[in-house]
Order: C-alpha cells, then structure tokens, then sequence
C-alpha cells in the first residue's frame, strides 16, 4: 500500500502535479508533458490518479508501465470535491481528495487496442453525423425551390440527378456546380461509413472476446464494440454485477428513494454513453419486430414474445438491450460461450 499519493490535472500544453503524504502536500508544481515522462520514469512506484480526460488513458498506460498504481477519476467528482477557485493547483490537489473517498468509484482506462477500436468509432459517428447533415441541407434547399424528394422520384439520388441534367429547370451553372459538390460530399460520407464498418468487422477478429459477442441477439459488430470496450473485466473494472453495468449505461429506472421508501421512475434520460444506449436499443428493436412476426424457438424469444404481449414493443426492446448488456457482462467476466436455449417439446 503506497503511502504516497499523485494527484495529476492533464492540460494540452502543461501538467500540474501534486504530491501528497500522509495528508501532507509536498509539492505542487507544473510541468510540460517531456519532463513528466521523465518523472514517471525516475520516481519509485507510487499511487497516481488522473483526472479523466483527454490524454489520460495514455498517461495511465504509461504510468502502469513504469511500474506505479494508476487510476482515473470523474472530472464531476473533482469539480465537487475542488474547494477553492479553479486553478491547476486546485484541480490537481482536488484529484488527490477526490481518490480518498471512502468507497469512490475509479473509471477503468482503457487498453491501447481498445483507444484503436474507439477511435474507428468515433470517427464513424462523425461521418454519420456529416451525412445526415448533407442530407438534410440538400433536401430542405431543393423545397424552397418547390422540388420535393421523394421514393417515386428516385429518392434524394434521382431528384439531385434529375435536377443537375434538367437544362429547362432555370438553374445556373453556378448552382448546379455547389449542388453537384454537396452531392458527392454526401456520397464521400457514405463511402467512408462503409470503410469504417468494413475495418471494424476487420478489427474485431483480432479480439476472440469482441467476436464472440456476436452471438448475442440484437448485437451487431457496433454494438460488440462498444461492449467489449465498456465492460471489458480486468482488475480496474468499476462494475461488479452485470446489473451495475446495464444501469451505468442508462437501460435501468432512475430511482429516488428516502426514508426506506424505494420509488423507481423512468429509464434515464441523460446518460454518459447515449450513443451507446441508442445502438443497443435499435438492435433490441430489430429482434422485437423480428419475433413478433413468428412463433419463437428459443427461451428467450418465448419471455420476449410474452413480454411484448403485456408491455409492448418498446418496452420489451429496452428490456431485451438490459438483458444483453448483463449476458455481455457474464460473457466476458466468465469466458464463456452464448448459446440460447430451444424450447424443449
């Protein structure tokens, strides 16, 4: 057990450190980025909390390498713990207060291949974004000339077609030529969604655990990823049950409780990962219009089917995307396969 605890604020530019034993602060400098590196390689092991953020899951990589007990913590949690004006010594003496905590929850970093895998993510949620944005700009430019987008016109690639050949339809070259290049953005993005799916498919077979995830009902290769990156079960994992993990991702019932009284509302609205939520609910989605369309042939799809029956579609989805989320978990704390079972006659 380190007697000796480094609270660590990351900027772009600068790094403030503090240094604290037995309640005592004894030193609180900046430094730049080269001479903490050096500092992490020349310092005996000790106890290092990074405020989570930019940069951190390296420095938390690097910190583990030179043989120190790294951890993350909330920036919300050091925003309530910092007492003072908000300064880089505050932040970084409010890291340290904030990892003393009696039961304090650490933010598990993440791996190398994990960032990779994140990164191919997010650039693919830009891309999706860029091209409902393109989209939505080109049909709401073509209504205000009256021209609308429709499925008997070809869609949105017949009606811009059509419109760039149309030489009596009184546009200029000028327009024509801007119409023509927001088209084949719009093309450009969807082409790089593509490529993107396509290396993830890729990437997830040098992961068994990430892989084997796609058995799961309503788990695509999206959804595996964000899984396996969420709920990845090492030493550092702030989950215990798979039930804290459904309800860190926002697919339980807030609840407000006092007095020994337990109130349970709705499922949350606001929650840290919602992309992720709404991923997992579209593919439970999916497997609720699926089943209830046929008799099911599994155990599982006999509660979903009856599930829908008493509470509806969206319901049962939201449901359905809490049960994956715990059989993820057991799947990779476990090791073990998913197979579901057949109703027996």
């Amino acid at each position: 057990m380190h007697t000796t605890t480094v609270g660590v604020d990351l900027a772009k530019e600068v790094i403030q450190v503090c240094v604290v034993k037995r309640n005592k602060v004894l030193s609180n400098v900046e430094m730049t980025h080269l001479e903490f590196a050096d500092w992490l390689r020349e310092s005996q092991p000790v106890r290092i909390v990074f405020e989570a953020c930019s940069t951190s899951n390296y420095w938390h990589q690097t910190a583990h390498q030179f043989g120190h007990e790294a951890y993350l913590v909330s920036a919300q949690l050091v925003s309530k713990i910092r007492h003072n004006q908000k300064t880089d010594k505050n932040d970084a003496l409010a890291v340290v207060q904030a990892s003393q905590l009696v039961d304090v929850q650490f933010i598990r970093g993440k791996t190398f291949s994990q960032q990779e895998l994140q990164s191919i993510l997010r650039m693919r949620e830009l891309a999706v974004k860029q091209k409902v944005a393109l989209r939505n700009q080109i049909q709401s430019l073509l209504a205000e000339f009256n021209i609308r987008v429709a499925p008997r016109n070809g869609g949105l690639s017949g009606t811009v077609q059509h419109v760039l050949e149309d030489a009596e339809n009184g546009f200029n070259m000028f327009f024509r030529e801007a119409l023509y290049a927001t088209w084949k953005a719009f093309e450009s993005a969807v082409e790089r969604i593509d490529e993107f799916d396509r290396l993830l498919a890729q990437a997830i077979k040098e992961h068994p655990d990430c892989e084997r995830l796609l058995a799961l009902e309503g788990v695509s290769t999206i959804n595996a990823v964000n899984l396996y990156i969420a709920l990845s079960c090492d030493e550092n994992t702030p989950f215990k049950t798979g039930r804290n993990a459904a309800a860190c991702i926002g697919l339980t019932p807030t609840q407000h409780s006092s007095g020994g009284k337990t109130k349970l509302g709705s499922i949350g609205k606001y929650v840290k990962n919602g992309m992720m939520r709404s991923y997992l609910i579209s593919g439970a989605m999916a497997v609720v219009n699926h089943v209830s369309k046929r008799e099911p042939k599994t155990t599982k799809e006999q509660w979903l089917k009856q599930l829908i029956e008493r509470r509806g579609k969206r319901c049962a989805a939201v449901a359905l995307a809490n049960k994956t989320v715990r059989t993820a978990f057991a799947m990779l704390s476990k090791g073990t396969e998913y197979q579901a079972q057949a109703i027996t006659a």
